[in-house]
């Protein structure tokens, strides 16, 4: 059996002196597709940036693709790991086009001029747009796409830096309904490609989660409400005691919706 892609033990991380997560434990295994969801404050994206690699634990111990964060090159490491989101977006040259994006993936680069790619690399760069749907972006500058489509190119970027484990921090925050919804396509058509990468995606809403979503862990006050299949997760009773409203969940054709019991 493969190592897991993510493993918490008893994690606890503190700033100021308050706890803002844990003792939390999570295993995330290879292959895996998992959804993190709260109410604002839970503790959602201090846990990814735990899983990011970007943070240490306070106490407890966190391993991120086999390795012990706090006894390895953490650099080194966040090169295995694609991050979808607004945290790397931000940070990325809007005037270069979608293709040259995805190029920077290689090896994590934050602008295409630093890197040297060739005709082989450019091939594979413009086959991932086409697999993410958005080929027709490839000279576009990436300032002027959605953010739907910034999103799906970011998904490609990873890809093309071939990350075992992809983190998508709330890649829907400003997208449409036809932008989210391509971005569900594609994660879907990701979860079922062969050497897809592990996924983390954190979520506001139950309707911007791929049916492929396979997990799940419910976040209130920085500790685990549920954690578990998406079957046993994503229900009336877990969902309702993290956000501490009566919720009802509805399933159709492997996507969830859910709203506030008696709201309807």
């Amino acid at each position: 059996m493969p190592e897991p892609a993510a493993h918490v033990d008893a994690a606890i991380v503190s700033v100021d002196g308050r706890r803002v997560l844990g003792p939390l434990s999570l295993e995330v295994r290879t292959g895996e597709h998992w959804a993190l969801l709260g109410p604002n404050g839970a503790g959602k994206t201090t846990l990814l940036s735990l899983l990011g690699a970007q943070r240490h634990p306070s106490a407890g111990s966190v391993h991120v693709l086999g390795q012990e964060l706090g006894r390895t090159d953490m650099r080194e490491l966040r090169r295995r790991i694609g991050v979808v989101g607004h945290s790397i977006s931000d940070r990325l040259p809007f005037q270069a086009s979608a293709l040259e994006i995805v190029l920077t993936g290689k090896d994590g680069l934050l602008a295409p001029w630093w890197g040297e790619f060739d005709d082989t690399d450019r091939e594979e760069a413009h086959a991932l747009l086409k697999r993410l749907r958005c080929d027709q972006l490839a000279e576009q500058p990436f300032g002027h796409c959605s953010q739907g489509e910034r999103q799906r190119v970011l998904i490609a970027r990873s890809l093309f830096g071939r990350h075992q484990l992809l983190l998508l921090d709330e890649p829907v925050v400003g997208v449409d309904l036809p932008g989210r919804e391509a971005l569900v396509a594609a994660l879907d058509d990701l979860a079922h490609e062969r050497d897809g990468p592990t996924t983390i995606q954190v979520a506001h809403t139950l309707e911007e989660l791929p049916s492929s979503v396979s997990h799940a862990l419910l976040l209130r006050d920085g500790l685990s409400v549920a954690s578990g299949t998406a079957g046993e997760v994503l229900r009336d009773g877990p969902l309702s005691e993290c956000y501490g409203l009566a919720v009802h969940v509805e399933a159709r054709d492997g996507r969830r919706m859910a709203w506030a019991a008696g709201s309807w």
